[in-house]
Formats: structure tokens, C-alpha cells, sequence
């Protein structure tokens, strides 16, 4: 028999003994579309590698736990092992197969046992191989579908290990958590998910399963604010609070009727004092916090978790005043977004929010064919500096008249627009 007939013939009614495609929250993969791992290296002057196909994805409990690498009955089982563990490391599972409808050779990652078997593990059987402590949120999680747009939307795989996780970690009760992922992955749509899942599953610091979350995605940037905002609105209208400090203004207290919160560092920093109140607070010698910075005003509690993107810019960094938000906020979960690998200038980030439970490289992604190979261009420019006077708009935010803000400053401290249009089109 060929590949195609001992799969038709042998391997599938073995699946199907075994309890896969029968069991309640079981499912085999077996379309290209979806057992597809990578796309195939983007090669030059066009057309890409071989995209990575397993031939079965065993899922259960919404959860990919397995591999099965098939070939023909003609061959020796021997001659899948290998594209059985690499379809299995790409994926982060701990168990694949190889299998050539007669014998079964079944692999464990985390452990190195590799062994001829008479059966593919059950699904309750894998699920327990692979999650032997119990934890009720871990299936909580898993239970609440990805939102894939009516099926026009599928995640790629590291998008799925990154969530998988980072739900594992909350699972477990860790309070600080990191995820480095290249830029153009696609974190957003990481967090989104996540979110997703969390909303759904009525998890909250209490983990009482009473109401929803309350999510705070925090960025550095209007234009990463408003992203989000827009890659969220697969949740209701009236679950979603864009917060700005014009509109506090307006309203005279920060918004609280909401579960999912968007916002920068620099408005949640910045008050609507007065004068005299100002001159108040700075005589004021009493021990306690009498700043009126808008984050101050919300409840120390009041999030369950804080999505913290582009963590690396300074948000985790000691001396900077948005560490100051993440202190006051400190019984939330908070969950660090970086695109920057571990280096000495950015130690601190790594430090506060501990190792990345995943870490997704730029090299990964080049070679996977999700992220399209680049050559730097070096440019030189005039618009290396800026001082603010009077004259100029301060669209959001507060500007310090007569201060030169250099280039490190730029998208982090201070973001002017028409600066980065000019130096795009170079």
C-alpha cells in the first residue's frame, strides 16, 4: 500500500479506536490547511522553501497534544522518527509519533523515551501524560475557543505556544510574565486571544469565576493604543474603554464601566491639577500618596491584568515614571510584550518580568517564511532633535517648554508625527 492507502486503511480506523474523533472534545487534523506548521522560507527573487506539513495533529480539549508522522506500510517505521520530532519541536509538544500502520513508535520530548507501542495513547491518556497536576483553569482555558473570525482567521503555531503559555503561567498564579516575539508576529493578535480566553472564562485575581476581567492594555504610543483597539472589536461595543485624558476631563473621573481598557503611559501619568492644587501637593509633607495622577485614582486592584506592550521601551525600567503605574498596580497580573531578545541596555525588562515563557526570533520567523528577509539602509537626517516652545500643538500629553529631546527620546518619550513620515520616506 501507498502513504495515502495505509492511512486510509490502517492508520485512521487506529486513531479512531483509540478514541480519537470519538471522544467528546477530541479532533483529528489531517487537511494541509491545517496541519500546515510554516509557511516556507520567502527565497530570493520569489517563490519560497518547502513549508513544514504534519500528516495528523491530535487536538483535545482545544489543545494540540500530539504528532503522527505516517509512511507507507512498504517502509520501516524507523523512517518517520525524525520528521515526527521536528513537526513536534516546532510545535512545543511533548509527544509525536511515527507510525507505518503496523507499528507504532511513539516519542516523548520532555523525557527522551522513545518505544515501539501497540496503541496510540487515548486522549484523556495523552492529556494526563502531558499535564499530570490538575488545575482547573488549565481546562477552563482550553475550553473557550480561539475567535477565528467565522473561520476566516487561523492562528500560526507560535501564536498558539505563546498563548498556550502564558495561560499556563496564569494558571499556575504567576503574577509577572514575558513574551519576546519579533516584530511583525503579530502580538496583538497574541493578546487579543488571550484576553479572549480569559474574558469567557471568568477569570479575575479572585479566580471566583463570579465576574469578567478587567484588562488594561497599556502602550507607549497613541498609534499602538488605537491598534489594539481596533484588533479587539471582536468584543462588544460596550466592553471596550479607550481611555484619554480629554475625556476624563470631560467626565471628571476615569472610566470604570468596561472589561477591556486601552490606554498610554503618558495620559494615566498625567492629572487635571490645578495651580493651586499643584502648589498643594508639592508642601504637602504627609507620608501618604496625595498625587492626582489619573492612575491613582482607580483602585489598586482594579485590574485583573495589565497587557504591557513593548515592555522593553522602559515601562519595567526602576528609573522610569511609568514603573511607577506597574508599582501601584502591582496585585494585577502583568504581562510584558517585547520584540527585543535579552540584552545588557534592557536587562531591567528581563529582571522585572523574569525569563519569556516564549520567545519567537526574527530568524525563526525569516526562515519559517512568516517574516520577509530585509537589508538595513543607513540614513543620515537633520531631525535628530527637537525643542518644544509654545508655539507648537501638543496633541496629547504634557510638553516641557524649552527641553531638547533627542533621538532616544523619540517614540518613547515624545512622538511627532510628521518626523517619522519624513525619515519613512527616505
Amino acid at each position: 500500500m501507498n502513504e495515502a492507502e495505509t492511512r486510509a486503511e490502517l492508520i485512521d480506523p487506529k486513531l479512531t479506536a483509540n478514541g480519537w474523533g470519538v471522544i467528546e472534545g477530541s479532533k483529528i487534523l489531517r487537511e494541509r490547511d491545517v496541519c500546515k506548521i510554516t509557511d516556507g522560507r520567502i527565497q530570493v527573487g520569489g517563490g519560497r522553501a518547502k513549508p513544514l506539513i504534519a500528516d495528523y495533529i491530535l487536538v483535545y480539549k482545544g489543545v494540540k497534544l500530539a504528532v503522527v508522522e505516517a509512511k507507507s506500510e512498504e517502509l520501516e517505521v524507523g523512517e518517520g522518527v525524525a520528521q515526527a520530532k521536528l513537526y513536534a519541536q516546532k510545535l512545543g509538544l511533548d509527544y509525536t509519533y511515527s507510525t507505518n500502520g503496523k507499528t507504532i513508535y511513539q516519542i516523548c520530548l520532555k523525557t527522551g523515551e522513545e518505544e515501539t507501542v501497540v496503541d496510540f495513547l487515548t486522549p484523556n491518556q495523552l492529556w494526563d501524560a502531558v499535564y499530570s497536576d490538575q488545575n482547573q483553569w488549565r481546562e477552563k482555558f482550553a475550553s473557550i475557543p480561539f475567535e477565528d473570525k467565522s473561520g476566516t482567521w487561523q492562528l500560526r503555531y507560535y501564536q498558539e505556544i505563546a498563548i498556550k503559555n502564558t495561560l499556563e503561567a496564569i494558571a499556575k498564579n504567576k503574577q509577572r510574565i514575558l513574551l519576546t516575539l519579533a516584530t511583525g508576529t503579530g502580538k496583538t493578535a497574541i493578546a487579543f486571544q488571550i484576553a479572549w480566553k480569559l474574558f469567557y472564562s471568568r477569570w479575575t485575581l479572585s479566580r471566583d469565576g463570579v465576574r469578567r476581567p478587567r484588562i488594561l492594555f497599556l502602550a507607549d504610543r497613541n498609534i499602538l493604543a488605537n491598534q489594539a483597539f481596533n484588533n479587539f472589536s471582536a468584543f462588544a461595543e460596550d466592553a471596550m474603554v479607550r481611555i484619554t485624558p480629554k475625556e476624563i476631563k470631560k467626565t471628571g473621573k476615569v472610566p470604570t464601566n468596561g472589561s477591556l481598557f486601552f490606554t498610554i503611559f503618558q495620559s494615566l501619568t498625567a492629572n487635571n491639577n490645578t495651580a493651586e492644587e499643584a502648589e498643594i501637593e508639592k508642601n504637602d509633607n504627609n507620608d501618604h500618596d496625595k498625587t492626582t495622577a489619573y492612575y491613582n485614582k482607580y483602585p489598586k486592584d482594579f485590574f485583573d491584568l495589565i497587557i504591557i506592550d513593548e515592555c522593553h521601551r522602559g515601562g519595567a525600567n526602576d528609573e522610569s515614571s511609568w514603573r511607577g503605574i506597574l508599582a501601584y498596580f502591582s496585585p494585577a497580573v502583568q504581562l510584558g510584550l517585547t520584540a527585543t531578545p535579552k540584552r545588557n541596555k534592557n536587562i531591567d525588562t528581563y529582571q522585572y518580568f523574569g525569563e519569556p515563557v516564549y520567545v519567537y526570533s526574527l530568524k525563526e520567523g525569516i526562515n519559517d517564511g512568516f517574516l520577509t528577509p530585509f537589508k538595513v539602509k543607513r540614513i543620515n537626517t537633520t531631525m535628530d532633535d527637537y525643542t518644544y516652545t509654545a508655539d507648537d500643538e501638543v496633541i496629547e500629553g504634557v510638553a516641557e517648554a524649552g527641553r531638547l529631546y533627542g533621538e532616544s527620546e523619540f517614540n518613547r518619550t515624545i512622538e511627532i508625527e510628521a518626523r517619522e513620515l519624513k525619515r519613512v520616506r527616505f
